[in-house]
């Protein structure tokens, strides 16, 4: 495969067009998009919009005249096709970490009578450290860690929730939703999946998979900003007995009434909290403009064709570097990663000649292709300048071995 080659694909992408609807530096190669979105162009204007006009002139006005208080279940309803959900389950709130908390925590009251809840080590540490506080505020709760192989047999009556992250944060591979959500309902479990590294990347259908409960970030495919809401999901038949252990104002049936006992909310208002974030809010709800009329399938298939070019060109042109992701496009999620280590070093010399990828502890470098801004010549020309930087050995120039805060 070639340079030309690859801007040939380029050229009859049937997604290439969509790149215009993103604000991608000049000289830049984003392949972080797994942990940060770009900027999508809708977002500016419409927060400047809710700075200058709702916030700067309406004032508190807003929460009526703009929606502002619509705000969640408007974001909501439109994540919701991206996740195979109706309009009714999906709601915009508060952070990934706090939405795990709040549905692990309603899922055991559901299940009173059962006292474990299966994951897999390795999972994304938040969603571990939420379950580990969990456990300290309820004596008796078994976080049962499980090896990804040994997660169906780990399913019994005694388990509550099965917890995992769909695409694995680090390696990409991908959880067989159905069937391991099949597997829990066998033994009367319910399953609560982590979508942030799923959900705008690739096809989810919690309604086929018989999907319980889901959370998801807004910040990384979904492209809604640093901090952007976060999202949560409680299928239909749940929703009337569901509670959540975090019962805000925001989640009454009449917030407005200020009434001294909590009365839950209808539907998924419940998994309210807290005031929504308004400006957070506005932004995320201007960026899932780029979904409109997005064929998930055919987002699906380019992601998984960029993996496996970039995976060839690492194997055909990259010394010492070995595959830390399944080589098959289907088991991955929208990301490859690589091994060495020194993969810090190499992902900042990456980064200094504007390729921007990320590094995860102890040896793995990852990068996010995000099919709607990355095309076939980016990932030739990411592959080329990781090869130099491998032959010439750049990385080893001490500057490169300096940790920064964030990796």
């Amino acid at each position: 495969m070639t340079r030309e080659d690859c801007l040939a694909l380029d050229a009859v992408d049937p997604l290439a067009g969509h790149r215009a609807l993103f604000e991608v530096p000049p000289g830049v190669i984003y392949l972080d998009g797994n942990s940060l979105g770009v900027l999508p162009k809708a977002v500016p204007a419409r927060l400047a919009k809710v700075v200058a006009d709702e916030w700067g002139r309406d004032l508190i006005r807003s929460w009526n005249t703009a929606g502002w208080i619509d705000l969640p279940a408007k974001v909501g309803a439109k994540i919701a096709p991206l996740i195979g959900a109706y309009p009714d389950e999906v709601i915009a709130c508060d952070s990934t970490s706090v939405n795990l908390f709040k549905l692990a925590a309603g899922a055991l009251a559901l299940r009173p009578d059962r006292h474990v809840i299966v994951t897999e080590p390795g999972n994304f540490p938040s969603d571990l450290y939420i379950l580990q506080g969990l456990a300290d505020l309820k004596p008796g709760l078994e976080i049962r860690v499980t090896p990804r192989a040994e997660l169906a047999a780990a399913l019994d009556e005694s388990v509550a929730l099965l917890l995992l992250t769909e695409v694995h944060y680090k390696t990409g591979e991908l959880h067989d939703m159905a069937a391991l959500s099949a597997k829990a309902h066998e033994v009367g479990a319910l399953t609560l999946w982590d979508l942030s590294h799923s959900a705008g990347a690739l096809p989810v259908d919690l309604t086929a998979s018989g999907a319980d409960l889901a959370v998801g970030c807004g910040y990384k495919y979904l492209n809604g900003g640093p901090g952007a809401p976060a999202f949560a999901y409680v299928a239909r038949r749940h929703q009337g007995t569901f509670k959540s252990p975090l019962t805000g104002w925001m989640g009454h049936a009449q917030p407005f009434a200020f009434d001294d006992d909590y009365l839950p909310g209808m539907g998924m208002a419940r998994l309210l909290c807290g005031t929504p974030q308004v400006l957070n809010m506005s932004a995320l709800d201007a960026a899932l403009s780029v979904f409109e009329g997005i064929d998930m399938g055919m987002v699906r298939a380019k992601s998984m064709a960029l993996g496996d070019l970039f995976l060839t060109l690492v194997q055909d042109r990259c010394d010492g570097l070995t595959p830390a992701c399944p080589l098959g496009g289907a088991q991955r999620g929208s990301q490859v990663a690589l091994r060495h280590p020194n993969g810090y070093a190499i992902v900042q010399a990456l980064i200094d000649r504007g390729v921007i990828g990320d590094f995860r502890a102890p040896d793995i470098l990852r990068f996010g292709l995000t099919p709607l801004y990355i095309g076939f010549a980016d990932v030739w020309d990411a592959v080329d300048h990781l090869a130099q930087i491998m032959a010439t050995e750049a990385w080893r120039e001490p500057r490169y071995a300096e940790v920064a805060a964030v990796t």
